[in-house]
């Protein structure tokens, strides 16, 4: 079978998603991939350990770059924008075009073992965006729910991006779902309704309580 050394990784990454669409991702298999980029299997575990780290390469490296990203940031008095700042401002389509990222997003949403993995990879970057926050000064609570909540505002963003057919880049996608959080925050809880003065209905008569029989002493019985 013949090898190609350069692009290798990009002919699985494209095979993959191709058979994921086909037939679903829980039916392929790293064998099928490697044989529709012809490549050999081997190849393919040289590049991913399993066929779920496919949708997940390089994670590491970018986690990275947006870890650093925030440790550079000159100003977090305000760690909950500074953290969807740097996560809004980051080329998310110099990973990939935004089309291959709109159908990556569709495949994990769709797919448990997927979404599980997601929901680990979410959690080691919230815990190193917590730590950077702490170097920062912070209290490690602040830090800790700003990490988490600046996360799923972006992640928000994110996915309403991905599925907007208009032009609207990420950054103001972010700042409108920032702006929203904040009219949640600031709204005032409904009041609760007052029953000064209504009348409560009578309890049906499956909740009324069956009242007790006059207990009948054996000596009264038995003076009739």
């Amino acid at each position: 079978m013949p090898r190609w050394e350069h692009g290798s990784k990009e002919r699985l990454q494209q095979a993959a998603m191709e058979l994921f669409e086909e037939q679903g991702f829980e039916e392929t298999t790293a064998v099928q991939i490697a044989e529709r980029a012809r490549l050999t299997t081997r190849t393919f575990f040289r590049y991913f350990a399993d066929k779920q780290e496919v949708l997940f390469a390089d994670e590491e490296v970018l986690r990275a770059a947006l870890v650093r990203e925030l440790h550079q940031a000159p100003d977090v008095a305000e760690p909950l924008r500074a953290v969807t700042r740097v996560l809004a401002e980051f080329d998310w389509e110099g990973l990939a075009p935004r089309e291959s990222l709109r159908r990556r997003e569709a495949m994990i949403a769709s797919t448990p073992n997927l979404r599980e993995r997601d929901l680990i990879k979410q959690h080691h970057m919230v815990s190193e965006f917590a730590s950077v926050l702490r170097d920062h000064g912070l209290d490690p609570e602040v830090a800790e729910l700003a990490a988490e909540v600046g996360a799923n505002v972006f992640r928000a963003a994110y996915r309403q991006w991905l599925a907007d057919a208009d032009n609207v880049d990420l950054i103001s996608r972010t700042e409108s779902a920032m702006a929203l959080l904040a009219e949640i925050v600031t709204r005032p809880a409904p009041r609760a309704k007052s029953t000064v003065g209504q009348k409560k209905s009578a309890p049906r008569t499956s909740e009324r309580r069956r009242q007790p029989r006059p207990h009948v002493s054996a000596t009264r019985r038995s003076t009739r």
